[in-house]
């Protein structure tokens, strides 16, 4: 008799109810949609009960599957920490920190030499990470996380690193002479960058709509450029191509050497719906690496924070 639910099938379930679908979950897991299903169909028969309620809105979780869900969570970020207690048996001084493109590019490259100054002994390897899965990989031993201001809380695996504002910046060649932030009307003669493909819910912050509504500007539609990511639309922003709503963390340093210029006056800036965290598995808790590496990056981001 079989005692051990099927692995396989867990890792569809968590996929499919922590991005509510399917379809999505099955892009992530590299399998087909009838493949999660399957899946899931066969975790259900193992568990003799529902786990998943199918909706319009998405998918939701029975009282079951919530209960499933809940000790699931601990037990991959378990399964996670195996990776790398066997990696700092193997190389006890290497750390391997997932991040995004953006952060890394704009922010944390730049500052990663003090760390190595501070702390030699310890080599940093740093992966870029776009997604879910390419996050939750198993050999990444520390994680920077864009989460829900409701997740970002001090815990034993966990420190919150900050919550950026977002608002508009531009190439300083796109300016008029003696250019003063604050005049909105600016705005109505710049191209729009934007992130994203059109339609796809984001906050307010995000959008242009929304900032033009504020500002008391007529509508923009059609006269928006779009690109996949934020790293993409600030990297147009910096070749001149337009204006684009930044963090700002990703545009702190060219703010600070002037190759972007804020549009507005820091009063207009609106807070990003999501905070960074750094995220490790329970099996690293008490390393020591991983505390001096948590402990530089707080006291990096407060500094940036802090500057002007």
């Amino acid at each position: 008799m079989q005692t051990r639910p099927p692995f396989d099938a867990l890792i569809a379930f968590d996929a499919a109810l922590r991005l509510g679908s399917m379809t999505l979950a099955a892009g992530e897991l590299g399998v087909t949609q009838s493949a999660v299903s399957h899946r899931i169909r066969r975790l259900e028969a193992f568990m003799g009960t529902a786990l998943l309620l199918r909706r319009n809105a998405g998918l939701a979780p029975t009282p079951a599957g919530a209960a499933l869900a809940e000790g699931l969570t601990a037990l991959l970020d378990d399964l996670a920490g195996l990776r790398s207690r066997c990696r700092a048996a193997d190389a006890p001084d290497n750390l391997r920190v997932g991040v995004g493109a953006a952060l890394a590019g704009n922010w944390l490259v730049r500052r990663l030499p003090g760390f190595a100054a501070a702390c030699p002994g310890i080599a940093i390897e740093l992966a870029v990470v776009e997604n879910e899965a390419q996050a939750h990989a198993p050999d990444i031993d520390l994680r920077i996380l864009w989460v829900p201001a409701a997740e970002a809380r001090s815990t034993s695996t966990q420190r919150p690193l900050f919550q950026e504002c977002v608002f508009p910046v531009c190439h300083p060649a796109l300016l008029p002479a003696a250019f003063v932030p604050g005049d909105p009307a600016l705005l109505s003669t710049l191209p729009l960058l934007h992130k994203g493909p059109a339609g796809r819910g984001t906050g307010a912050e995000w959008s242009w709509a929304a900032w033009l509504d504020r500002l008391g500007l007529p509508p923009r539609p059609g006269d928006t450029l779009r690109f996949a990511t934020i790293g993409t639309a600030i990297a147009a922003a910096l070749e001149g191509a337009g204006a684009v709503l930044a963090r700002s963390m990703l545009v702190h340093d060219a703010l600070a050497d002037g190759r972007l210029v804020r549009l507005l006056p820091d009063g207009w800036d609106m807070p990003s719906s999501k905070v960074h965290v750094l995220r490790w598995p329970a099996a690293l808790s008490g390393d020591d690496r991983v505390r001096r590496f948590a402990a530089w990056l707080v006291e990096r981001t407060a500094e940036t924070a802090a500057a002007p």
